[in-house]
């Protein structure tokens, strides 16, 4: 982690108890860059070391991603909304193959998670990052949500959440600009991760490109370390490359 990343901040991650979410925590709270690591999710979390400061939170909930920002002490140099929702059998959520499939119901429980949380997250989180030095809110997205890198159309919901979200993003980046010259908001395309998430849909992955959510986490953080203020907006990839809008 760069040294702008001082200790004095806390970080923070929004979805502790997914893989890529608790991966990340565990790397943030090894690296002592920063006074205090927050992890949270909607159930209790364990598992996690002992330096990491959890707390439960709902993204259908705004009263309780206020209340648990409002617990964070430090200023937040960093905070990572790592939730997210592609499929969900216990509710007959899965990604349409063809418009044919689209159920209103499920495509507003898919906005839900994938563009209205985070965007209620940043509501709350970006007024507590320091207005001087650097800070980073980020939040993972997907390259499926790319509408310049869609060439097979389908999983319409789950596209058009992350499509979304990366517009939210770029607008927060141009707000927060104005008065935050050396934040940075970002997307983070995470690559296909070896979690719950991407399970049905591995076949077919070389095994060098499914990382453990431990790599995807390594690979996401190092490419926020490396962005610069005139990136802010966009949405990155796990090797740093910018995702096409």
């Amino acid at each position: 982690m760069p040294a702008d990343l001082r200790a004095g901040q806390a970080a923070v991650v929004f979805g502790a108890s997914g893989g890529i979410g608790r991966a990340l925590v565990r790397a943030l709270a090894t690296s002592g860059c920063f006074a205090t690591v927050h992890g949270g999710g909607r159930k209790a979390l364990e598992g996690l070391p002992d330096a990491v400061r959890p707390f439960r939170f709902d993204l259908a909930d705004e009263a309780s991603i206020e209340a648990a920002v409002g617990a964070i002490e430090q200023p937040i140099g960093l905070a990572i909304v790592a939730t997210g929702l592609l499929h969900d059998p216990g509710r007959g959520l899965s990604p349409e193959k063809s418009w044919r499939s689209i159920d209103g119901a499920a495509m507003a429980r898919l906005f839900e998670v994938n563009t209205i949380g985070p965007a209620l997250v940043a509501k709350h989180v970006i007024p507590r990052l320091p207005r001087q030095g650097r800070a980073v809110f980020a939040a993972l997205s997907a390259r499926v949500g790319s509408i310049g890198d869609n060439r097979l159309g389908g999983w319409h919901s789950y596209r058009a959440s992350k499509a979304a979200l990366n517009m939210l993003l770029a607008n927060f980046a141009i707000e927060l600009g104005r008065t935050h010259p050396d934040a940075i908001v970002a997307g983070l395309h995470p690559g296909t991760v070896d979690t719950g998430l991407s399970e049905p849909f591995q076949r077919g992955v070389i095994p060098e490109k499914l990382f453990t959510p431990e790599k995807s986490a390594g690979y996401l953080l190092s490419v926020l370390d490396g962005l610069k203020p005139p990136q802010s907006g966009r949405v990155f990839a796990w090797d740093g490359q910018p995702v096409p809008w």
